[in-house]
């Protein structure tokens, strides 16, 4: 079938009932539940941008011919790679980047993961084949996709199969001839209720070693399989109106812990089954972590951009643009924004086929780009939250511009210097709603962690880093006319 609709994203929501939970309930039904009916709009709107754009947003399966997303496409050229990523930007920008785990994130994932399927073939040829097959079928189908990778926080000092509980960890618990049981606990699964299916896999840093094989799986069901439970964190849809909460109204797309609960696994969805070493080289090895780098970085050049036209909207409305310190911040976030765009140039530019004949990005680039962002994502909110000051908490809401007696002296009370009290308010609502609400705090901590601990990350930066040239250039530097009395050589 062709590339869905968004009627046709919530048609499937409605007929698939998830078992979600959220706010002590269950939920009925996902499309009309408050927590989830506005994103769930927000990304109906991404589906139906597919036809709205299709040059830009659509191509023709090299399989059936239909039209399938652009987000799935296998690039091939530098040229064909760029337009994947102009259509993740094309997505990006109907939310400001505010979304995360848009369909696009996971779909160049399971592109990457089914080209480049060898990996899997080491434990048995069926897993290869399940890889490219499940590519297939989700580019086919325009699955929209949610994905777990953590272990719950325990006992972070003590590795899975050495917990008091070593079960609450999601396990694989029983072989069969048609598949797999798996039982237990994995976190933390964004937009988790609203997607057709789950991508279960390992962590891209915390290594495993052969005790771990048990919790060392991968494979993908179908959200609605029995024993699957979505448990829902708080809402920070608050149910406001856009004026309001601007973002939190459109684009809270709620995380969750996941339960499996005797949940059946048939062998045609499993990818990895008790390896730990198979795991810990999947994302490097299918270049999966390469794309959704590609997607990621992509992503936070259009969240940069959102940001930076947030401050600069605010320094000019209430006319502190001509600061020497204003104008220093706002450098800051353009500083950001060029050296984002220039990581993403060169990975783009320096892409190279792989031997699956995918064109895949400079990772040296993306990786530089995907350790950095989330160090200095935080400053940038910190700059809106400055520049914005007493102004962000002195907002009224919508409801009291409307009113008959207090609506005129806010307005009036309220104006900046190239905006009316009611504008002004509304343009400092959305720097609020970035910055300082639940769904701003938690968009800071969700960049923060993006890719999993900065400071783990940066140990795993460090020691994969090509440094024995810099260091012998040094030496070579000090020797330069020097005879070392002491030298053995």
């Amino acid at each position: 079938m062709p590339a869905k609709t968004g009627q046709q994203y919530i048609d499937r929501l409605k007929k698939a009932k998830n078992n979600v939970y959220i706010h002590g309930e269950r939920v009925e039904d996902v499309t009309e539940h408050p927590a989830f009916k506005n994103v769930i709009q927000s990304m109906a709107h991404l589906y139906d941008l597919q036809y709205e754009k299709p040059d830009k947003m659509l191509y023709t399966s090299p399989t059936t011919g239909d039209k399938v997303g652009m987000t799935f496409l296998q690039p091939a050229t530098i040229d064909e790679l760029i337009k994947r990523r102009e259509a993740t930007q094309e997505w990006a920008l109907t939310s400001g980047g505010m979304m995360g785990r848009s369909p696009d994130y996971l779909n160049a994932e399971v592109m990457a993961m089914g080209m480049n399927n060898d990996i899997f073939a080491e434990a048995d040829p069926m897993f290869a084949e399940n890889a490219r097959k499940y590519y297939e079928f989700a580019r086919e189908n325009d699955i929209s996709l949610t994905h777990t990778l953590i272990h719950p926080q325990v006992n972070r000092a003590k590795a899975q199969y050495d917990q008091k509980d070593a079960n609450v960890a999601l396990h694989l618990k029983e072989k069969t001839k048609d598949g797999i049981y798996v039982d237990g606990i994995r976190l933390l699964a964004t937009q988790g209720g609203i997607t057709d299916e789950i991508l279960v896999f390992p962590s891209t840093v915390k290594k495993a070693g052969e005790l771990d094989d048990p919790y060392s799986l991968a494979f993908a069901i179908p959200n609605h399989t029995p024993g699957l439970k979505f448990i829902s964190r708080e809402s920070f849809d608050y149910g406001k109106n856009t004026w309001d909460h601007p973002l939190a109204s459109r684009f809270e797309e709620g995380d969750a812990i996941v339960s499996f609960e005797n949940v059946f696994v048939p062998w045609e969805r499993v990818f990895v089954c008790g390896n730990s070493s198979i795991c810990n080289r999947t994302f490097r090895e299918t270049n999966a972590v390469v794309h959704m780098a590609h997607q990621v970085v992509a992503k936070n050049i259009i969240k940069t951009e959102f940001i930076l036209g947030v401050a600069l909207s605010i320094m000019d409305a209430i006319g502190i643009e001509g600061f020497q310190h204003v104008q220093d911040k706002g450098t800051e976030i353009m500083l950001t924004l060029e050296t984002m765009k220039s990581h993403l140039y060169r990975a783009e530019h320096n892409a190279k086929l792989d031997k699956s004949g995918t064109i895949t990005p400079d990772f040296d680039a993306l990786n530089a780009a995907r350790n950095w962002y989330p160090r200095v994502y935080p400053r940038l909110i910190e700059i809106v939250r400055i520049l914005g000051a007493s102004g962000l908490m002195g907002i009224p809401t919508e409801a009291d511009f409307k009113h008959d007696e207090i609506g005129p002296i806010i307005h009036r009370g309220l104006q900046g210097k190239n905006l009316e009290g009611y504008e002004r308010v509304q343009l400092f609502r959305l720097a609020w709603d970035l910055t300082l609400s639940a769904f701003g705090s938690r968009q800071t901590h969700y960049e923060y962690y993006f890719f999993g601990d900065p400071v783990r990350m940066g140990m795993a930066y460090f020691e994969g880093y090509k440094k024995e040239e810099f260091k012998q250039r040094v030496k070579d530097f000090l020797n330069q006319g020097i005879n070392n009395p002491f030298s053995t050589v």
